[in-house]
């Protein structure tokens, strides 16, 4: 692949076809797949990342905010699109566009009936969002007759899908925790079903609960990280590709005196005579100063060069003593030949964290294969 001469997040939907098809092999031929594409498709190109998902057959995808699922109808989405954080301000606009919402408390349940029907809507369809244990958003198992009242009462709605959400499904040491949610989920689920006497569609699992808990895997699995590289183990990841790669040059280099300092406050300070380079990203671009002080490194000409004192607005500086290279060669933050996940461990984040914080400053390149 030609070298880069800029700042880019390269998106490659090989990689991208790929992970969809592992995840696919891990469940069976009846199970739906949601895709999770907020967040600009964890930070690449939301819009992209659904066309191509859309043409591998994924059946839904899911949302944070309601102005992200417009995005996607206006980029030509036609499967259906769980909008999993909406805000009563904008059930207008959901109704309008053919989005599902998250339905997960008292307040929105009346709210967006009551927009249903001022839109005379039968039958529009709504996900109810159980709390099982990760007590962020969700109804409440003892709050069902409630549910059911409210659903009785009306034409408007209609349940389509009942969901939670795991709290620790990557962490072994929380598998106790787990399956009680799996139960709890069960148990409440059923109970709505038998209230309602039809069953709606049961998804539980996310990226690392498909891996994990087979057996919880009902009627669809959400998977968001996997879709983008990442297992959430070191061995699961060996088995995926990450899609992006965040790549840039070097803008120029410096020769450093003992004693010298490089960037604001003069947090690096040369210990011997140094050699450095300013390469043209910072924590505009979301690369943020957590990543400075030498906590983690980046890739050029296949060797590692830590990252030196405070990341500036929109530069960042590295050691590359010792380093064969020269000004304009191309650098890697992270991508398939250095892992998001380790790039952001060494700071002691998390690669969702890094990989979402890409800005949107940075040109998306999108590769085909």
């Amino acid at each position: 692949m030609a070298k880069t001469h800029e700042t880019i997040l390269e998106i490659n939907l090989k990689s991208l076809e790929h992970n969809f098809n592992y995840l696919r092999s891990k469940i069976s031929g009846n199970t739906k797949i949601m895709g999770v594409v907020k967040a600009f498709a964890y930070g690449s190109d939301s819009v992209k990342i659904a066309q191509k998902l859309q043409d591998l057959g994924i059946d839904f995808f899911a949302v944070a905010y309601t102005h992200e699922g417009i995005s996607l109808r206006k980029g030509g989405i036609s499967k259906p699109i769980l909008v999993l954080h909406p805000q009563s301000a904008n059930f207008e606009e959901i109704i309008q566009h053919c989005l599902t919402p998250s339905i997960y408390s008292k307040y929105v349940l009346k709210h967006f009936i009551a927009s249903a029907e001022a839109h005379k809507q039968k039958h529009y369809p709504i996900h109810l969002k159980l709390n099982t244990g990760l007590n962020r958003l969700g109804f409440d198992p003892d709050e069902v007759n409630y549910i059911l009242t409210q659903l009785n009462d009306t034409k408007s709605v209609k349940i389509e899908g009942i969901f939670s959400h795991l709290a620790a499904s990557e962490d072994p040491g929380e598998k106790d925790f787990t399956i009680q949610q799996i139960e709890t989920y069960k148990k409440v689920s059923q109970k709505i079903s038998e209230g309602l006497h039809y069953k709606p569609t049961q998804h539980l699992c996310n990226t690392s609960g498909i891996i994990n808990y087979p057996e919880a895997h009902f009627d669809m699995v959400r998977t968001g990280i996997g879709l983008y590289g990442f297992g959430n183990s070191a061995e699961e990841d060996k088995k995926l590709i990450p899609v992006a790669s965040l790549k840039t040059i070097i803008s120029q280099i410096h020769h450093i005196k003992k004693g010298e300092s490089v960037g604001y406050n003069r947090k690096f300070k040369a210990e011997k005579d140094s050699k450095t380079a300013t390469l043209p990203l910072g924590h505009a671009d979301g690369i943020n100063r957590i990543y400075g002080a030498q906590k983690t490194n980046v890739l050029i000409n296949g060797k590692l060069a830590p990252i030196i004192g405070n990341v500036c607005m929109d530069m960042l500086m590295i050691d590359i003593s010792g380093i064969d290279c020269k000004e304009g060669d191309e650098v890697i933050l992270f991508g398939k030949e250095k892992s998001a996940e380790e790039f952001a461990n060494n700071a002691g984040t998390i690669s969702y964290e890094l990989i979402t914080s890409i800005s949107q400053r940075v040109k998306r390149k999108i590769i085909e294969s």
